[in-house]
């Protein structure tokens, strides 16, 4: 009931404003990373394994991450750190928006409260960068006076690079978004609101999907194959569980941490 009640706070009024990216061919060895949640520890492994994997394969390779690299695990800063970092040598790397990260900009940008970020975990992410929330209101008691100091605190070159993340990747054989697709609608006429946040109009719906759709945001237990949708999100935060799949030459291949 809390998410539904911040979604409705963030999404009034949403309609297709983050940026669209396409790719007309995806024809390299291409690794999509599921919801990583401030787990850093589990985001460097599961790149040592992609990368030795990768050295069995030619050419360049791409890295796509899927969002939700924010809040509820303890290292928010550190995985941000590292995906405004450059690539691996021999990688390229796309990393999309998912719906943390949207809300930690809507509480930026002051359109959701404190407590709305916090109840989706947004007081792990301020831990990461160095701001405790249960102390800091002794020394800002008044709200506003808070929320400012906050708003302060987070540097600009995190939040430019998160505000500046696509909201999908488009390709010939494959779309790649954090929560999936409204079936009824095309893809050019998506919403911002059902890319970062649908669930069960995608899930249960018998409408045809037009390509696979690879998508995390929902956790399931392990990598989960649907038709055409697969979900990579394995709840990484809580189970310790960070899944990648590789798609190469028509074939899906799983690796978890």
């Amino acid at each position: 009931m809390v998410a539904n009640t911040i979604r409705e706070k963030m999404t009034r009024g949403f309609g297709q404003q983050r940026r669209r990216e396409r790719l007309d061919l995806l024809d390299m060895p291409t690794y999509v990373i599921g919801d990583v949640h401030g787990r850093y520890d589990l985001l460097s492994a599961l790149e040592r394994k992609i990368f030795t994997d990768a050295a069995t394969l030619p050419g360049r390779k791409l890295i796509i991450m899927l969002g939700d690299y924010i809040d509820r695990g303890p290292a928010s800063a550190q995985v941000v750190s590292r995906l405004m970092a450059p690539p691996p040598n021999g990688f390229d790397r796309i990393c999309l928006t998912g719906n943390h990260e949207m809300a930690m900009l809507e509480y930026i940008d002051g359109d959701i409260s404190l407590d709305d970020w916090v109840a989706l975990g947004g007081d792990a992410t301020l831990k990461s960068y160095g701001a405790d929330i249960q102390t800091l209101p002794q020394q800002y008691p008044q709200p506003k006076k808070l929320d400012t100091f906050i708003r302060t605190w987070l540097p600009d070159d995190h939040i430019n690079f998160l505000r500046g993340l696509p909201i999908l990747l488009d390709t010939p054989e494959a779309l790649f978004v954090h929560a999936g697709i409204d079936p009824d609608r095309p893809i050019a006429e998506q919403a911002d609101d059902d890319l970062v946040y649908i669930r069960s109009r995608f899930y249960d719906s018998a409408q045809p999907l037009p390509k696979l759709i690879i998508h995390g945001h929902t956790p399931v237990k392990d990598a989960d194959a649907d038709g055409l949708r697969l979900n990579i999100d394995t709840g990484a935060f809580y189970s310790g569980k960070l899944t990648a799949a590789r798609l190469w030459q028509g074939r899906v291949l799983i690796t978890t941490t």
